[in-house]
């Protein structure tokens, strides 16, 4: 299994001035003519740089500038790219960001990887025939009124990583990609056993700090992506989904140092 680290940040973690960029990084900022699209810019940027400090180990002694040598630029279709240095960074990421939050996931270069944060609220009927696959659109029939938003909120935020895995985002039809929550180890997250979806989601107990659960998205081309996903509850509630190839084990919190911390990994889930 390959290793993926994740860091959750906040708009309130943001400084609010922005020596942490770099010039290049600075003069896009500049561009953004929108309050709501700077300040998610800001707040992707912000938890890119921090993730991948703590992945280093680059404390920079609490000195925000010194995330200006770490650099996220966006490929030609779209993916963020790392660069340390000016140099091309041997690290994959992928960003989130919703509801005044950001999520950032990293693992080494060599592999594909998608992250995703999305809010649990109502959606209708129609949302779910537009876009979702017959499998999902089963998945949720069977669902309790309970479990139904908290799945409908899993299988899309899958969906978007999956699709960012990918490196097409949104740009490619959502249902050329099927989710779904799986039960256990046993349940194929390392290649044996059958899925039990249902299983899954009825054994999921309340959003709450107690570990990532596995999922599967398979793709129309016949790849597969297995991943995990969690949730958090604070201002509105947020489901995470990661996934990746080679297969990922369950995300490590990255720690961001406080005075008396130092940076550091931990395999707990920690504030989500």
């Amino acid at each position: 299994m390959i290793e993926v680290y994740w860091l959750e940040q906040t708009e309130a973690d943001v400084p609010a001035e922005n020596d942490w960029l770099s010039a290049s990084e600075a003069i896009r900022l500049d561009g953004l003519r929108f309050a709501k699209r700077r300040a998610d810019w800001r707040l992707g940027r912000w938890t890119a740089k921090q993730a991948l400090a703590a992945y280093w180990n680059i404390s920079g002694d609490g000195n925000p500038k010194a995330l200006g040598g770490i650099e996220v630029r966006p490929a030609p279709d779209g993916a963020p790219e790392v660069f340390l240095a000016s140099q091309p960074a041997a690290v994959t990421i992928s960003l989130s960001h919703r509801a005044g939050t950001a999520l950032c996931a990293v693992m080494p270069a060599g592999g594909t990887l998608g992250c995703d944060l999305e809010t649990i609220e109502p959606r209708s009927d129609g949302f779910v025939a537009d876009y979702f696959t017959a499998e999902e659109q089963a998945l949720v029939a069977r669902a309790t009124a309970t479990d139904r938003l908290r799945l409908l909120a899993l299988l899309w935020s899958a969906k978007e990583s999956a699709l960012k895995a990918l490196r097409v985002g949104l740009r490619l039809d959502t249902r050329s990609v099927s989710a779904s929550p799986i039960e256990g180890p046993e349940s194929g997250v390392e290649g044996g056993g059958p899925r039990r979806e249902d299983q899954a989601l009825a054994s999921t107990p309340s959003c709450g700090p107690d570990g990532w659960r596995p999922l599967q998205v398979r793709c129309a081309g016949g790849q597969v992506f297995q991943g995990w996903w969690g949730c958090t509850r604070g201002a509105s509630s947020l489901i995470h989904t990661v996934v990746a190839a080679p297969l990922p084990a369950p995300p490590i919190h990255l720690k961001v140092p406080t005075p008396d911390m130092p940076r550091g990994k931990t395999a707990s889930l920690g504030n989500a």
